[in-house]
C-alpha cells in the first residue's frame, strides 16, 4: 500500500511538472496607456476555450506582438498608429507565475511599426514600419532587453496607387526557413524586398543577389509565409485580394500563381490582410476584411499551387491577424472591428473550420501569437 501510495504521488508530481499549457497572446489599440494593452490566455486545447490570465497596461497600441523562440519575451510594436511616435517593446513572460513584466522599448526607426520577427537564434529583432516605409534591425540581449538598432534602411518609391501607393509601405519581416534570408513585403511599391541576414556580423542586413520580387501593379503585398517544407512561399495582396504563389530556392521567389482569396461576388474594395498554412502543410488559410470578414480556405496541391475549399465567416468584423495553435487543431481570429475574439476548431482531413466556445471580448483587438509552453 506503502509503494502504490508513492508511485501515485509520484505519478502526479511528474504530471504537473511535465504539464504543457498553450498561451495565446493578445494585442490591441488600446489608444491610451491607462487602458490594458496585452491580453494573455489559456488556450484549452481539448474544447478551444480561452481563459484569461494576465494583461498589461501602460503602453500604447501594441498592433502586432511576437514571441521569443524559447517563449521567456513577447516583443511588441508600440505606439503605432501615433502621429510622430513609433517604438518596439520587449516583455518578459513568466508561464509558472502567469505574468507579463515590461523590460524595455526602444525607437522603431520609422513612424508606425506594423510587424517585428526575431531570429531562432534569439540575438535579433527585426521590424516594418509601415507609414514611412522602414526597416529596422536590434540586437536582443541575452535578458530579453532591445538593444538600439543597429540599422534603419528607408525605401521611398511608391507604385501606381496614388492614394494608397505613393511611397514604400514596408508591411511584414518574415525569415527564410534557413534563416539566411528575410523577406520585406513593401505595400507601397508591389514589391517584396529581400536580404541576407548575416547573423555574427554587427550589421547583419546585406545586400542579397535578389533585393526584390515584383509583384501585381495595385496589388499591395502585406502578409508572407513559407510552407513548411520550404519550397514554397505565399504572400497575400491586401489591395489586389489574392495570394501569389512562389517556389522558394536560396534567396529566389519564383511565381507559380496568382488566386482570388474572395469570392466571386466581390469585385473590388478588398482588404485582405494575414496568411497562414497548417503545420501539417495541407491547408492555406487567408483573412479578408472589409465587406467580407472570413478566412478563405485553400487545400496546398503537391506543387505547391493552391485550391479554394471554401470560406468561413470570422464572426465579426475586420479580421486583421489570425493565428493557428501549434497543433493545429485551432485558429483563433482577432476581429478588430468588433472587438471580439473567436475561437474555430479546424478539421484535420476537409480543412474546413468550426466555431467553438464563447467569443472574447477585447477591445480594438489587433493581433494573436500562440505558443506551447
Amino acid at each position: 500500500m506503502k509503494n502504490f501510495i508513492i508511485f501515485i504521488i509520484t505519478f502526479f508530481t511528474c504530471s504537473n511538472f511535465y504539464s504543457q499549457n498553450t498561451y495565446a497572446f493578445f494585442g490591441s489599440f488600446n489608444r491610451d496607456k491607462n487602458l490594458e494593452g496585452i491580453f494573455v490566455y489559456e488556450l484549452d486545447t481539448i474544447s478551444g476555450k480561452l481563459s484569461k490570465i494576465t494583461t498589461f497596461k501602460g503602453i500604447l497600441n501594441p498592433s502586432f506582438l511576437t514571441v521569443s523562440p524559447n517563449g521567456k519575451y513577447v516583443f511588441a510594436c508600440t505606439e503605432s498608429k501615433t502621429e510622430n511616435g513609433g517604438s518596439v517593446s520587449s516583455f518578459e513572460f513568466n508561464p509558472g507565475k502567469k505574468s507579463l513584466t515590461f523590460i524595455n522599448k526602444q525607437k522603431s526607426g520609422g513612424e508606425n511599426p506594423v510587424y517585428l520577427t526575431v531570429h531562432k537564434n534569439g540575438k535579433w529583432l527585426v521590424n516594418g514600419n509601415y507609414t514611412e516605409g522602414s526597416v529596422s534591425v536590434y540586437p536582443i540581449s541575452e535578458d530579453g532587453k532591445i538593444e538600439p538598432y543597429v540599422q534603419n534602411f528607408q525605401f521611398s518609391e511608391g507604385s501606381v496607387n496614388p492614394d494608397r501607393q505613393d511611397r514604400s509601405h514596408i508591411h511584414s519581416t518574415v525569415f527564410s526557413p534557413d534563416f539566411k534570408y528575410i523577406f520585406l513585403p513593401d505595400l507601397g511599391s508591389d514589391k517584396i524586398r529581400s536580404y541576407q541576414f548575416e547573423t555574427d556580423s554587427n550589421e547583419p542586413l546585406k545586400a542579397s543577389e535578389y533585393p526584390f520580387t515584383p509583384t501585381t501593379l495595385g496589388s499591395g503585398p502585406r502578409h508572407f509565409t513559407f510552407h513548411p517544407n520550404g519550397k514554397f512561399a505565399y504572400c497575400i495582396e491586401e489591395m489586389g485580394g489574392a495570394v501569389s504563389v512562389y517556389s522558394y530556392e536560396n534567396g529566389k521567389l519564383n511565381n507559380l500563381q496568382r488566386i482570388n482569396t474572395h469570392s466571386e461576388k466581390y469585385k473590388d474594395d478588398f482588404e485582405s490582410s494575414d496568411v497562414h498554412i497548417s503545420p501539417d502543410g495541407k491547408f492555406l488559410y487567408a483573412s479578408n476584411r472589409g465587406k467580407e470578414n472570413n478566412i478563405a480556405i485553400f487545400s496546398i496541391q503537391n506543387d505547391g499551387t493552391l485550391k479554394t475549399i471554401g470560406y468561413q465567416s470570422v464572426k465579426g468584423k475586420h479580421p486583421r491577424v489570425f493565428g493557428l495553435d501549434p497543433s493545429g487543431k485551432f485558429l483563433i481570429s482577432t476581429n478588430a472591428g468588433t472587438g471580439n475574439v473567436v475561437v474555430f476548431k479546424r478539421n484535420s482531413e476537409t480543412g474546413l473550420l468550426k466555431k467553438v466556445g464563447k467569443k472574447i471580448k477585447i477591445k480594438n483587438v489587433s493581433c494573436v501569437q500562440i505558443r506551447k509552453y
